[in-house]
């Protein structure tokens, strides 16, 4: 169930590339606080299921 909940959260994920040391970032607008970020979108998604497991 709980699996569940967090693949249905990272489905509405936005990501999007910034300047910094980890260049992808990702959020979950509709959870606020919820962001990542990573040096890959693999590990920038990995990062942000994360914080939504948290």
């Amino acid at each position: 169930m709980l699996i569940e909940c967090i693949q249905a959260a990272l489905e509405k994920a936005r990501y999007e590339i910034i300047e910094n040391d980890e260049p992808y970032y990702g959020e979950v607008p509709e959870l606020e606080g919820v962001w990542a970020t990573g040096s890959t979108l693999e590990a920038c998604r990995k990062n942000l299921e994360e914080v939504i497991d948290e």
